[in-house]
């Protein structure tokens, strides 16, 4: 055995020996309990980052734990290929961007393969490749045909330079992200998914999700939102009705106007005859569509000169345009109570408009101050006529029963969350499976002519999508009709393909079907693990898509992800490593400077995965100097040793082996719940830290110290195997095994080990360390008093004193009580 550790050379061996057996192919056996571990895919950008690294080292250690107790573990990984990055880049470096993404692809493949990571890489997957987004467009046709998908115009962030339609994240100070141009709100045609058709059961499933943080179901409750209100009539002249939807019907009475969005039917019709309110809708649609960005907007309105009728008194009421209301949440409209909504009181100091206090509080109705902010919390009605002096839960009541029998609203429940809208004017992407017909409208593709493939090596200036101007893609004919007709150029949103790959993996050599029975093996993924950035979207469109494939018949089960683990950010020093700030680390130059199992043992032992991470150089190199002597305790053990360890015989065992003994076992203990329960790896390496140390000091070549080195090292190597996979490997051989450590079990703990003949209890006096001792295991309460009381150091503190009280922790402390 080699004097030195040599990373690179040990790794390279592992990672050809992995390759040559195969080592993390899997198939489906129903005679094994399996476990699916899934880390969330990354965008092929052209080089892993840190963020990259923990991720999937988190991953990987906890398949490999799991591999070692004997499941049948599968842990794939693949590429989230399609998206405007790819456009962007490929525009800069002038390629295609399909040239540009399979390049990266190949160099961030390698990366992964050298940080030793045991994924089953016949099962990797690209979704910009046909044979993936056939079946996307496959469900999107059957969506269709089931009524869940629709298009209608939708309004949208409009970069009027690049053509395209914009993420709010790519709005900056009102200007497109790249081009610069002032951003406009614009109504287009835009397919969506019914995403509002699986609400409730996104919402009551989230019951379910024991296994999921907190603060993500949390987050999704609230991005659903669930309310129970009352949708009420306002009835304008002449006109249909106006629909409001709110939940505090008890402050109906309070209402002194209504607030419609720029892009109401009401506030264009009213701008057909007043410039003024024309130019003010204009400048409306030069804002974002984002309700937090507008929450932050100077509150700004215009009267339309319409009115309303208030449903309860009969008055009439101004309708007025709000640049805070949109279109696309709701009805477009809202009723305004100044006097108890914190937006609409500012709206109303602002244009001079009344403010009619309707809720007082319930204990003393003079602690309402409206000449300082509204009033927002519940409380009793005033100044309401017949529903004065009711609660909220009463005038709740009252009020929807009033209005249903005047016909003039109706209890309802709303949902805060908004159909899909899946549509993208970009050409790199999948395209959306749909023939436009003059005749006969939108009709689906024909399931025998998918996919519809993405033209690739097309190169492009990204002012307009290349599929727009390619009659060879879009001219075709109608599948119903037979005439002239033109193909969809619009295509998927990204989440689109991240909202099912977890279940292709399980089956991504099926040309004939998009799941097949590999998927009731292996689903739902038993743990996954990504970024708390996708806590909301895609996780909650990726159960979307779970809930629709097994109504579908395609896969069991209701949840496609058992438990998720969201790990913190790698920072470096205190903010989040970016290009922008400079402050990355390359983890390629990591990996040669140090080797894989550096960078996986610095990553897992600085922080819980939940926590950000703080990078540090000093941490870096305090791994590898680990690794180092974990290195020259094994040489030093095979060059001591005299050819076999002899077996170990428990019952000749000297005090100090039998103390070290324990010691290994009750790391096993501690390590097993921590990377098998708790996901603490950090205290799991911290506990194999302190197992070394104590091993370092059995100063003892006799046979059986010997063969309790050798279990104690053996047992090192095998809890450390699945964080640094290389050097185990190699180590493994090296403490004479003949099979590789990835086909070793887990080790147990013997319980005959664990119990101690001897504790060591500390000894306080009157409360305050004073002294330790060590006693047998099983010694009497009065042999403990005699011998902490005998103790050289305790005694200074106890002569010439009374001993009135002695207090007995077992197997923990003594405190002698003295005056």
């Amino acid at each position: 055995m080699e004097e030195h550790y040599q990373a690179t050379q040990i790794e390279a061996e592992a990672q050809a020996y992995w390759e040559q057996h195969q080592s993390f192919r899997v198939i489906e056996d129903s005679t094994r309990e399996k476990f699916y571990c899934l880390s969330m895919f990354p965008y092929p950008s052209g080089r892993l980052h840190m963020g990259h690294v923990r991720n999937y080292t988190i991953g990987d250690v906890i398949a490999r734990y799991q591999r070692m107790g004997g499941k049948n573990v599968l842990q794939p990984m693949g590429w989230d290929a399609f998206g405007l990055p790819a456009e962007n880049a490929a525009m800069q470096n002038r390629v295609p961007p399909d040239q540009w993404t399979y390049q990266n692809i190949d160099y961030m493949r390698g990366q992964l393969k050298r940080l030793g990571f045991a994924y089953d890489w016949s099962r990797e997957l690209a979704t910009c490749h046909p044979a993936y987004y056939h079946w996307e467009q496959w469900l999107f046709t059957k969506l269709f045909d089931k009524g869940l998908v629709y298009k209608k115009t939708a309004l949208v962030n409009w970069d009027p330079v690049d053509q395209t339609v914009l993420a709010n994240e790519q709005v900056v100070d009102g200007r497109g992200w790249r081009s610069g141009a002032v951003v406009e709100r614009r109504e287009i045609p835009q397919w969506f998914l019914k995403i509002t058709a699986y609400a409730e059961e996104l919402l009551t499933g989230l019951d379910q999700l024991s296994g999921w943080p907190e603060q993500v179901r949390t987050m999704q409750r609230n991005w659903i939102g669930r309310s129970e209100g009352v949708e009420v009539q306002f009835q304008v002249e002449g006109r249909a009705p106006l629909l409001v939807f709110t939940t505090r019907p008890d402050t109906l009475m309070g209402v002194t106007f209504v607030s419609v969005a720029a892009e109401h039917s009401l506030a264009r019709e009213a701008a057909k005859t007043n410039p003024a309110l024309a130019a003010f809708i204009e400048e409306c649609q030069h804002t974002v569509t984002s309700e937090a960005v507008l929450e932050t907007l100077e509150k700004k309105g215009m009267d339309t000169g319409l009115k309303a009728v208030h449903p309860l008194t009969g008055e009439t009421i101004p309708i007025w345009v709000a640049n805070f209301v949109l279109m696309s949440y709701g009805t477009g409209a809202v009723m305004a109570v100044p006097a108890h909504d914190q937006r609409d009181y500012e709206f109303a100091q602002v244009y001079g408009l009344p403010i009619q206090q309707v809720i007082a509080p319930q204990d003393d109705q003079s602690a309402c101050h409206l000449e300082q902010a509204a009033f927002v919390e519940k409380g009793v009605l005033i100044n309401s006529g017949q529903f004065t002096g009711l609660d909220f839960e009463q005038a709740f009541a009252a009020i929807a029963q009033h209005l249903e029998g005047q016909g003039k609203g109706q209890r309802v429940v709303n949902y805060r969350l908004r159909d899909w809208g899946v549509s993208r004017q970009r050409y790199w992407g999948a395209p959306i499976p749909v023939i436009n017909c003059p005749s006969c409208g939108a009709v689906p593709v024909p399931e025998e002519e998918l996919p519809v493939v993405l033209p690739e090596g097309v190169r492009f200036d990204g002012v307009r999508s290349p599929l727009k101007q390619m009659p060879e893609f879009y001219q075709t004919t109608c599948p119903r009709c037979g005439e002239n007709a033109e193909r969809e150029t619009d295509t998927f949103d990204t989440f689109f393909e991240s909202s099912w790959y977890y279940a292709r993996y399980c089956c991504p050599d099926n040309d004939a079907a998009m799941v097949d029975e590999r998927g009731h093996y292996w689903l739902p993924v038993d743990q996954y693990i990504g970024g708390i950035e996708h806590a909301v979207l895609h996780l909650l469109y990726a159960r979307f898509f779970h809930k629709v494939m097994r109504d579908m018949g395609l896969v069991r089960g209701d949840e496609p992800f058992t438990h998720l683990l969201t790990q913190g950010m790698v920072l470096k020093d205190g903010a989040k490593m970016s290009k922008s700030k400079g402050n990355t680390v390359d983890p390629q130059a990591l990996i040669e400077q140090y080797g894989a199992d550096t960078a996986r043992l610095f990553i897992m032992f600085a922080a819980p995965p939940e926590q950000s991470l703080e990078w540090s150089e000093s941490g870096v190199e305090g791994a590898h100097r680990f690794l180092k002597r974990l290195w020259r305790m094994v040489a030093t053990h095979v060059a001591q040793r005299q050819g076999s360890v002899p077996p170990l015989e428990v019952k000749t065992l000297s005090a100090e082996q039998k103390l070290l003994r324990t010691k290994v076992h009750e790391t096993i203990v501690k390590a097993s719940d921590d990377i098998g329960r708790r996901y603490t790896f950090n205290t799991a390496i911290a506990a194999v830290m302190e197992l070394m140390n104590a091993l370092a000091k059995l100063d003892d070549d006799t046979p059986q110290g010997q063969a309790v080195r050798q279990e104690t090292l053996e047992t090192v190597v095998l809890l450390l195997s699945p964080i640094t996979p290389h050097i185990c490997h190699r180590l493994w051989r090296e403490l004479g095994h003949e099979g590789a450590v990835i086909d070793a079990s887990w080790p147990e703990a013997d319980p005959a080990a664990l119990v101690k003949e001897t504790v060591d209890l500390v000894v306080q006096v009157n409360g305050k360390r004073r002294g330790q001792i060590t006693v047998a295991a099983e010694a009497s309460r009065e042999v403990i008093e005699a011998q902490a009381q005998s103790e050289p150091n305790v005694q200074r503190f106890i002569e010439g004193k009374t001993v009135r009280k002695v207090i007995l922790v077992p197997h923990r402390l003594v405190n002698l009580v003295v005056r």
